[in-house]
C-alpha cells in the first residue's frame, strides 16, 4: 500500500463534519440488547439462547442494512481522526489538515461526560459489563479520555493554544478526583476503568499510566506524577505471566487473553517510557511484543487471530482490531518485516476501494462496513504513522 493511497484514505473518512457511524455494538445499545446482556449475566442458561439469537441476528440479519439501528458519533472517534490529520498535516504542511483537526477538537470541548471535576469522556452508550457492574451513557473511562488527552497533546505542540492548555490541565483534575486508586502499596498502584470502584483491567491501569506520562510534561509536582507512573509500571509488570501475555481482568477467573487488549498494554509502556524511565522495561516489551507474534499470528493469511484463551464463543475469525494494533506495535518497535507484511494483508483482507470492514467471520465472510469506532479509526491512525 503506497503512500498516496493511505493519504486518500484517511482523508476520505476524516475530512468530515459528521463522523456519525454504525457500530458493531449496535444492537446491543438497544433495551432489548441491554435487557438479554443482563440476563445472560444473571443466568447463563436461560440467557444464553436469547443472546446467540441477538449475535446471529447482528451478524447475518442486519450486518448490511442496520435496519432499526442508529448511528452515532464517538469521542474516540473524533480524536483518532484528529490525530490522522495532524500526522498527515507534520509530513505535508497542509493547512486543511490542522484545520480538520480542529473541528474535531472543538467537537470534542463540546461533547464530554457532565458533571465531573475535569473534562473526561467515555462510549456515549450503556454498557453491561456483568450483573454488577453496569455503566450509564454518560461515564467517562480511563480507556477512551487518553486517546482525546493525546490528540489535545498532538495539537497544543503544533498551536500552544493556551485554550488546549487549559483542556488537559482540566483532564488531569479528572485523573486526580474522579478516578479510583483500588490498591496502593509502597510498590504499585491499580486505578479503577471508570470512576467507581469498578474492576481491575490491566490494559485499563496502561492508559491511566500513559495520560499520566503526559500529564508530567505539563505539571510542576513531577516527582508526585513519576512516582505514580511508576506504581501503576509494576503492577503492570506483576501480572505479566512467565510466557509475556497479560490476562485481561487478572484477577477473574473467568478472563481471557486477546491480542488487541494485549497491544494497547505494549503501546502504552512503549509510549510512556519514551517520558519516564521505567525499570527493565525493554525487556517486559519484547517479552509481551514476541508473544503476540509467536501465537495470535496465521501464517496461511499473514493477519493475527483474536484469542489464546477465551471466555465464550465467537464466530469471529479476525478482526481489524486486532492487527490495527499489532501494526501500531510494530510501527512504535520499528519492526519493519512485520510493518510491511501486515500492512499488505490488512489491505488485501479488509479494504475494498474506498470500503474498510472491521472483521471477518468464520466463514471468511467480511463483516462491519466503515464502523468508525471499531475499527475503521484505529487503523486509519496507525497506517497515517507510516
Amino acid at each position: 500500500m503506497n503512500i498516496k493511497k493511505t493519504n486518500l484514505l484517511i482523508e476520505h473518512f476524516c475530512l468530515k463534519d459528521n463522523l456519525s457511524s454504525y457500530d458493531p455494538y449496535d444492537i446491543w445499545k438497544t433495551k432489548t440488547g441491554v435487557n438479554i446482556k443482563k440476563l445472560y449475566f444473571k443466568n447463563k442458561f436461560f440467557g444464553f439462547l436469547p443472546a446467540t439469537f441477538l449475535t446471529l441476528t447482528d451478524f447475518y440479519l442486519v450486518n448490511k442494512s442496520r435496519f432499526l439501528l442508529k448511528s452515532q458519533e464517538y469521542p474516540i472517534v473524533r480524536a483518532q481522526a484528529g490525530i490522522s490529520l495532524i500526522n498527515l498535516y507534520l509530513k505535508t504542511s497542509n493547512k486543511e489538515y490542522l484545520d480538520f483537526a480542529r473541528k474535531h477538537l472543538d467537537w470534542l470541548l463540546l461533547n464530554y461526560s457532565k458533571n465531573y471535576s475535569g473534562l473526561c469522556w467515555g462510549t456515549g452508550f450503556k454498557i453491561v459489563i456483568n450483573s454488577k457492574t453496569v455503566y450509564d451513557e454518560n461515564s467517562p473511562f480511563t480507556t477512551n479520555t487518553p486517546y482525546i488527552l493525546e490528540f489535545f497533546h498532538a495539537f497544543y505542540k503544533i498551536t500552544q493554544e493556551q485554550t488546549i492548555r487549559n483542556a488537559i490541565l482540566s483532564i488531569y483534575n479528572f485523573y486526580e478526583k474522579d478516578i479510583i486508586i483500588l490498591k496502593e502499596t509502597d510498590e504499585l498502584m491499580i486505578t479503577s476503568y471508570g470512576t467507581f470502584a469498578d474492576r481491575i483491567v490491566t490494559n485499563s491501569v496502561s492508559y491511566t499510566m500513559f495520560a499520566y506520562s503526559i500529564f508530567y510534561q505539563y505539571m510542576d509536582n513531577k516527582p508526585y506524577i513519576e512516582s505514580k507512573i511508576k506504581k501503576l509500571y509494576n503492577f503492570i509488570c506483576s501480572v505479566q505471566q512467565i510466557d509475556g501475555s497479560w490476562i485481561y481482568a487478572p484477577y477473574d477467573e473467568n478472563s481471557f487473553i486477546d491480542c488487541f487488549h494485549s497491544c494497547f498494554i505494549l503501546k502504552n509502556l512503549i509510549k510512556t517510557s519514551q517520558v519516564i524511565s521505567l525499570d527493565n522495561s525493554n525487556y517486559i516489551i519484547d517479552k509481551g511484543y514476541s508473544r503476540i507474534r509467536e501465537s495470535f499470528y496465521c501464517k496461511k493469511t499473514g493477519l493475527f487471530n483474536r484469542f489464546i484463551s477465551q471466555n465464550k464463543p465467537s464466530i469471529v475469525k479476525y478482526d481489524l482490531y486486532d492487527n490495527s494494533e499489532v501494526l501500531n506495535v510494530a510501527i512504535l518497535l520499528n519492526d519493519v518485516k512485520t510493518i510491511n507484511s501486515l500492512t499488505d494483508s490488512i489491505f488485501i483482507n479488509f479494504i475494498r476501494e474506498n470500503d474498510i470492514f472491521s472483521l471477518i467471520d468464520l466463514f471468511g465472510v467480511r463483516k462491519n462496513k466503515n464502523t468508525l469506532r471499531w475499527a475503521v479509526m484505529p487503523y486509519l491512525m496507525t497506517i497515517s504513522k507510516l
